[in-house]
């Protein structure tokens, strides 16, 4: 349970955000065009599209603040 908290918390820690926002803009624009790229471009963006598109920048987001929060956790 401390550890679900202290990730919860690490989401939007002002030490972590900064390079999470960064990842998850490159990364999650890479798999948006490999994903959605044509959709998009053809005009077929449809809503359960856009939900997917939000994952995909949401994930390496998630994924990057785990890092960063385990690699943190680590060094105490």
């Amino acid at each position: 349970m401390k550890f679900l908290r202290g990730y919860f918390l690490s989401l939007v820690n002002p030490q972590f955000v900064p390079i999470a926002l960064k990842v998850a803009v490159v990364i999650g624009s890479l798999l948006f065009a490999i994903n959605h790229g044509a959709a998009f471009v053809q005009g077929q963006m449809t809503r359960d599209r856009w939900i997917s598109a939000t994952l995909t920048y949401l994930v390496p987001y998630f994924v990057n603040i785990h890092g960063q929060y385990i690699s943190s956790s680590r060094r105490l």
